[in-house]
């Protein structure tokens, strides 16, 4: 099945026309540079029986303290049973706690231990490392220009969240 909503009437050639070239380079490099860029966690997370749904919990976690875990459904944009299953194996392997909101005890409030820190600190060393080497191959405004390029990348409606959400769990990390 596809997921393509092209009018079954329409040619081949006429959906040609309408639709701009595609920039296969540039496509191409961006998978594979995916590919790359999750490898090293992706092994070091298979040691431990978790997937890259896990690494996506602990990075998000371990950068928002204190998360809710209707935002980092919203984040992830993964379903609440398929987040429920991997939220169960970080708790029960002592990577994630959960706790009640102080004003609201429907609230389900999600912290890292200090071995999910540990964990989400070393797959996030294990990527700094390849886009520090990157970068360092590209010249001084690389960074600047890498984020300019990601964050433009961001559907242009969920850019300014996104740029806000990363910038206050920067100044949260300085604080803490």
């Amino acid at each position: 099945m596809t997921d393509l909503n092209f009018p079954f009437t329409a040619r081949s050639s006429d959906m040609r026309r309408a639709l701009p070239e595609p920039i296969w380079s540039v496509i191409e490099l961006l998978f594979f540079a995916y590919r790359d860029f999750i490898s090293e966690p992706d092994d070091v997370l298979a040691r431990l029986g978790f997937g890259r749904a896990h690494h996506r919990v602990l990075h998000f976690v371990n950068r928002n303290p204190g998360m809710k875990v209707a935002e980092l459904l919203d984040i992830l944009r993964i379903t609440k049973q398929s987040l429920g299953r991997v939220l169960k194996q970080l708790i029960q392997q002592g990577y994630v706690v959960q706790k009640e909101g102080e004003s609201d005890r429907r609230q389900r409030l999600l912290y890292v231990t200090p071995k999910g820190e540990a964990l989400a600190l070393r797959l996030a060393g294990l990527q700094t490392t390849r886009i520090a080497r990157a970068l360092a191959e590209l010249g001084p405004d690389a960074h600047d220009l890498a984020c300019r390029f990601l964050a433009a990348m961001i559907n242009s409606e969920h850019r300014d969240s996104v740029l806000r959400f990363i910038a206050r769990a920067d100044r949260g990390r300085r604080k803490g």
